[in-house]
């Protein structure tokens, strides 16, 4: 134990504490949040506070207006619950020990102690980021209406998927901006990333996780998902991270990618790429393409579907209906 930072060893966390609740994000912040709280020290031993100048005010990070809901939802985690959750009405909540274990916690593994994958019938310690995230977003039976099974979406048996379990299956993205690839074949190529790829702390020099962040769905940088938007460089700036705009505006990849997000006119504006997109992964297509149902619905007979014709052209068919146009196919 690192008497540097625990001055009063397991007491200086433990000291007329009881954790039988299971949380402890007020005592975490002690340390951990606001630099005024570590020069008074209050619920710690007298000599337990480091005031280290590298520690990061994480309560800073759920103040912000997206988050996790460590603070507005406290006293929901119990010691011995499972995770995925299998009570469909056990209580949602993103307490600091369901994503860090104070005991084994390290610089080096950051999951140590985290139990979030199953070997045959045991869970085993996560080694993998996502892995982590699947604890919550994966097959948690009290997953919310709204809520998808992200391990479902992220599966490489999907026809498309974003790269983070593994490799993408396709290898005509061309898009991309360096130094991301479909495939790595030079050392500084970049063809698997991680949900905190895209999920984070909205400012780089901030402390790193997916505590807060002040753009929707707590990520990194901004996506707007609704339909008549304007397209600018901070309307899709999270896209434009790892996809070149002027590629998809001069329709590089597809033929009426400008018209779809620019739209015909001021007056008429554009959609969002979740429009068409799913930003996890699409079963049932290839180019991530999985109709947002709320914008997109079937066409006069009842189609809604794509029908891709050719990769090596990027030609393909759209079943549906769209701003009152029937694709009955629209053909590209």
């Amino acid at each position: 134990m690192d008497k540097s930072n625990l001055p009063r060893e397991c007491a200086t966390c433990h000291y007329k504490r009881s954790f039988r609740g299971g949380g402890g994000a007020e005592l975490c912040i002690t340390c951990h949040g606001n630099p005024q709280r570590r020069s008074e020290g209050k619920k710690m031993p007298p000599g337990s506070i480091v005031p280290k100048a590298y520690m990061r005010n994480i309560e800073a990070e759920f103040q912000k207006m997206y988050r996790h809901p460590t603070f507005d939802l406290p006293g929901r985690h119990v010691t011995n619950e499972i995770l995925p959750e299998i009570n469909p009405k056990a209580s949602r909540h993103a307490d600091c020990v369901d994503c860090h274990n104070p005991h084994y916690l390290s610089r080096d593994n950051k999951f140590a102690g985290i139990m979030a994958k199953k070997i045959v019938n045991k869970l085993a310690e996560a080694t993998k980021e996502y892995e982590l995230c699947y604890r919550c977003h994966g097959d948690s039976a009290n997953l919310p209406g709204k809520y998808t099974n992200k391990r479902a979406e992220f599966s490489l048996n999907n026809k498309s998927f974003h790269p983070v379990e593994g490799e993408g299956k396709n290898s005509t993205v061309i898009s991309l901006v360096k130094p991301y690839k479909e495939k790595r074949v030079a050392p500084e190529d970049i063809s698997i990333i991680s949900c905190s790829d895209c999920h984070g702390n909205d400012d780089p020099n901030g402390p790193k996780g997916v505590h807060g962040s002040r753009f929707q769905y707590i990520l990194v940088d901004n996506f707007n998902a609704a339909d008549n938007v304007r397209e600018s460089p901070q309307e899709y700036a999270l896209c434009y991270r790892c996809h070149s705009r002027s590629s998809i505006l001069g329709d590089e990849s597809f033929r009426y990618h400008s018209l779809h997000i620019q739209g015909k006119s001021f007056q008429q504006p554009g959609t969002s790429c979740f429009t068409c997109h799913n930003s996890h992964g699409s079963p049932e297509n290839k180019y991530l393409i999985k109709f947002n149902t709320t914008v997109v619905s079937p066409n006069s007979k009842g189609l809604l579907k794509f029908v891709e014709k050719g990769s090596a052209k990027f030609s393909g068919e759209c079943y549906l209906s769209c701003h009152g146009v029937d694709h009955d196919p629209k053909t590209y």
